[in-house]
């Protein structure tokens, strides 16, 4: 265990510092002590001097209180000790951490904790506006007064004596409400022997509230008394704090901690077996289970806000890639459900539609006729349909550059014809099978026109079956170039 920084120290009857305090009056071979932890050189050069002149206070119990200033640095082992007058005192942090250490009466370091607590508390209403450390570990007790020392000189000797966090206060709360904040925390201690904010993401789970409510810590707690600490410790969390001020959850805390017996003044503790009620075996058993489903679900909830405001970026890329992919997935399935096929069509309509296709470039509607067969024709009418479409982009035309054959045909059929595609002469000749036999067999005569190119005249034997939805469609194709 490191050694304590801010100590009460003993002084050499024979040192310059009992001198100087013999001067100024101070009769005690003691003194409160701070140990910076800074050689001279040091010392100086982070101007600690200043905390010469930063002021503590020491409180009675009938409210008035004292400033209490440092009297002097000594070096002491190379090391800058600033000191002043004596209080002789417990430090309150050790206090609260001995209740749940092995110590022979437990009971009695709760009881001498919590005089401890509502006498800080007391003080600290006492002091009111005056700014005084709220840190446990820089505030001193006795059995009449209260000593809060220096704030900026005492955290520093706090934090090299390893003290790294308080865990005791919220940074983000000022005033009366810091006070009462750290009040219900060192309560929620002596009662429960335990810290409400036990991770170590104190401050987060300060800021959310988040934390064991002290009726399922200790279900025999007084019922008003845990609300006002559970109104305590919510004064972080805006969505969760009650309308209660600080100052209103301080009143009512020292009503119910302080002896009502002990007169005007208040100065003695209750008994802290008063602040807890006998339960029965059945409501402890149903507090257990109550416990262990908070603790369950909140793990769950924290957990899974924590990551996902640890991760939001990284979801909102995934979230994204997801949508498109769905956006993908959904339009391929609408563009398939949307393609044409050869439903409610006839062997003879099916292959009509096959030719006139060539004419109107409709290579999905020809791709829709095919199961099996060679696609070749497809192909080719893809490709130009792709150079139709190019070219009546790059050449802002508003008709297609490729003429169908069977308009040209029709329109005269003037050569030559460079932009001709399609087919003409169609005759389809029927050669076996009917519709309600198993296949069917077609001849066709044609002649296939191509851009650039002369015509050429085809003979396809077309063979159709039904497939698994009961529609014709060609299974094969066989072409003789006449």
């Amino acid at each position: 265990m490191m050694e304590k920084r801010v100590l009460i120290a003993k002084i050499d009857n024979n040192s310059a510092m009992y001198e100087e305090m013999q001067k100024q009056g101070l009769q005690s071979e003691f003194a409160v002590c701070f140990d910076t932890g800074l050689d001279p050189r040091a010392f100086a050069r982070t101007k600690m001097s200043q905390s010469l002149i930063e002021k503590g206070y020491v409180v009675s119990p009938d409210g008035t209180h004292t400033e209490w200033k440092a009297a002097g640095v000594k070096e002491v082992n190379n090391l800058m000790r600033v000191w002043g007058p004596l209080f002789a005192g417990k430090r309150l942090d050790l206090l609260l951490e001995g209740v749940d250490s092995v110590v022979t009466d437990s009971a009695a370091a709760q009881q001498t904790a919590l005089f401890a607590v509502a006498s800080w508390i007391r003080a600290k209403m006492f002091l009111g506006d005056k700014k005084s450390t709220l840190n446990p570990g820089a505030c001193f007790l006795n059995k009449t007064n209260v000593y809060f020392a220096p704030e900026h000189l005492s955290n520093r000797c706090l934090f090299i004596e390893g003290s790294e966090i308080d865990r005791y206060n919220c940074p983000d709360l000022v005033g009366m409400d810091a006070v009462a904040f750290c009040a219900g925390v060192m309560l929620y201690k002596v009662l429960t022997k335990s810290h409400p904010y036990p991770t170590a993401d104190i401050f987060q789970d300060m800021r959310e509230g988040i934390f064991l409510p002290i009726n399922l810590a200790v279900p025999d707690i007084d019922e008003e008394l845990a609300i006002l600490i559970h109104a305590a410790l919510s004064l972080p969390a805006e969505k969760k704090r009650t309308s209660k001020s600080g100052t209103d959850i301080l009143a009512e805390i020292l009503e119910l901690i302080m002896d009502k017996q002990s007169g005007a003044a208040k100065t003695t503790a209750v008994n802290i077996s008063e602040l807890f009620v006998e339960l029965s075996a059945e409501k402890k058993l149903q507090a257990e289970k109550e416990k262990k489903s908070y603790l369950l679900k909140q793990k769950i909830k924290v957990g899974t806000r924590r990551f996902v405001t640890s991760n939001k970026y990284l979801l909102i890329g995934i979230g994204i890639g997801v949508l498109f992919l769905l956006f993908v997935v959904f339009s391929t399935a609408r563009g398939f459900s949307q393609r044409p096929t050869t439903s409610g069509m006839d062997p003879f309509s099916v292959v009509t539609a096959y030719y006139d296709s060539f004419n109107s470039l409709n290579h999905i509607l020809m791709d829709a006729c095919i199961m099996g067969a060679d696609k070749t024709d497809v192909n080719v009418v893809t490709s130009v349909f792709a150079i139709s479409r190019t070219r009546q982009a790059h050449e802002n035309r508003t008709n297609p550059p490729i003429i169908s054959a069977r308009a040209w045909l029709e329109s005269g059929g003037t050569l030559p014809a460079p932009d001709v595609f399609g087919v003409t002469d169609l005759n389809i000749i029927h050669e076996s099978g009917t519709e309600f036999d198993k296949m069917v067999i077609y001849r066709i005569n044609y002649s296939i026109w191509a851009p650039n190119e002369h015509e050429r005249k085809r003979t396809d034997v077309l063979t159709l079956r039904k497939d698994r939805r009961k529609h014709w469609r060609i299974i094969e194709i066989l072409r003789t170039e006449r």
